[in-house]
């Protein structure tokens, strides 16, 4: 076991250094290419578009033999970016746009077959423990990538940028090799601890009304294992049948996605009201990784003691708090903001994960990490373009939005809680 928690720290390593310097360089590639701070935030759309398709996508992690499928995705991933090295012009900006596109898709299918390879591969105890320790390496990277992205971008062009990223994820490919994997378990423990942690948590009245929306437009009341095996329809059921699971996806949601309004304003606030350059943009992503690292060394603990609703909720609200940080007119309250935002965040997306991982049944692990990717990221994707749209009216506004969207979704979380506390206890005292 430890062993593997090894190998899938080092995977977030490479994985987290590669993808975060792609990233930031493609955004300054393009604004470079194009003088257009939108076209610049809207490369992260390509990257967070493909969750729309994820639940479909993740079927092929219950269909596909597991770690087979995440060696070649990352294999493809290493020689498709060197597609990359053909961009000259403005022209051919398109490309940059289309190789993202087509990386989003790849971390789609590694994010859910990772997810699912996890349990079997950990044992239950410390599963918790390694996402933690994953997203301190993964987001800890910030604190090297941004940097070492940007400079490498500044010293030697996109070029060394590229054949970088692409090495990355020939070297986790080799790491999944490594990977020592048990017999499939039965994630959920059986049906009494679905019981269990159906009567748990919850979102509160508002995010139950959305996921009933959304169970019932899909037709997901459906019963039968023969139907459990295909699909989106059975990927919704297994999400939002359990209100332990239910909740701190559809507030990370929230959360999340309100961090795709910011992206452009981040740097029309540091380019246009600062009159810095963009290459600033490298210490915000260090002082988030400096953030993240905290995050996943405590988050572990923290979900040990605590339901993850209540993990969700107090990760919503520092990200809301950093937000407006960022919104001052002063460089180091953005650095300070970014850092808040490293802590923040990460905890909302790892309380559901982990709620995820921890209540779902293995022969569907593949579909419900892939559909709550969707549920989760998905609004990133909407959210950069409104963000970009909104930037036109000043580049306080999209922040100052996010931040009132993460406030709102950690008071409904924490409110779900307390209720879910204080309902427990009164039971307890009825028992007694």
């Amino acid at each position: 076991m430890r062993r593997n928690a090894l190998l899938f720290v080092l995977i977030s390593l490479l994985s987290g250094f590669g993808s975060t310097t792609m990233t930031l360089a493609a955004g300054i590639w393009v604004y470079d290419l194009t003088g257009s701070v939108s076209l610049a935030a809207l490369t992260a759309v390509c990257v967070y578009a493909p969750t729309f398709a994820a639940p479909w996508l993740g079927g092929l992690a219950d269909r596909l033999p597991r770690r087979p499928l995440l060696i070649v995705v990352d294999l493809a991933l290493g020689g498709i970016m060197l597609a990359l090295l053909a961009v000259r012009s403005a022209g051919a900006a398109w490309l940059i746009f289309a190789v993202l596109l087509v990386r989003g898709v790849g971390y789609v299918l590694i994010d859910a077959g990772e997810t699912a390879i996890l349990p079997s591969a950990l044992s239950r105890k410390i599963l918790a423990d390694v996402n933690g320790w994953r997203s301190s390496a993964q987001e800890g990277m910030k604190l090297v990538a941004p940097l070492a992205g940007a400079s490498l971008y500044a010293w030697q062009g996109p070029t060394a940028v590229i054949i970088l990223s692409a090495a990355m994820p020939l070297l986790t490919a080799a790491c999944y090799t490594a990977v020592r994997l048990n017999a499939p378990a039965a994630v959920n423990q059986g049906r009494a601890a679905e019981d269990a942690a159906g009567a748990v948590i919850g979102a509160g009245g508002a995010a139950e009304g959305v996921a009933g929306a959304v169970v019932g437009a899909a037709g997901v009341g459906e019963a039968g294992r023969p139907d459990e095996g295909r699909g989106f329809r059975a990927g919704l059921r297994a999400l939002f049948g359990v209100a332990a699971v239910r909740g701190p996806v559809l507030l990370a949601a929230v959360a999340i996605g309100a961090s795709g309004l910011k992206d452009a304003a981040v740097l029309a606030h540091l380019v246009h009201d600062l009159h810095l350059p963009a290459t600033r943009l490298g210490y915000l992503g260090t002082a988030q990784g400096a953030g993240s690292i905290v995050s996943g060394l405590v988050v572990g603990r923290l979900l040990a003691r605590t339901a993850p609703l209540t993990v969700v909720g107090v990760g919503a609200v520092l990200f809301a708090a950093g937000c407006l940080a960022q919104a001052l007119p002063w460089w180091p309250a953005m650095i300070v903001g970014s850092v808040v935002i490293g802590v923040g965040l990460p905890w909302t997306l790892i309380a559901a994960v982990t709620a995820v991982q921890t209540l779902t049944p293995d022969h569907l692990l593949g579909r419900v990490a892939a559909t709550s990717t969707t549920v989760m990221f998905a609004p990133v994707a909407v959210g950069i373009p409104l963000g970009a749209a909104l930037v036109h009216l000043g580049a306080v506004l999209p922040l100052i939005a996010a931040a009132v969207l993460g406030v709102a979704a950690g008071v409904i979380a924490l409110r779900g809680a307390s209720r879910r506390r204080n309902a427990a206890a009164a039971l307890e005292t009825a028992r007694g």
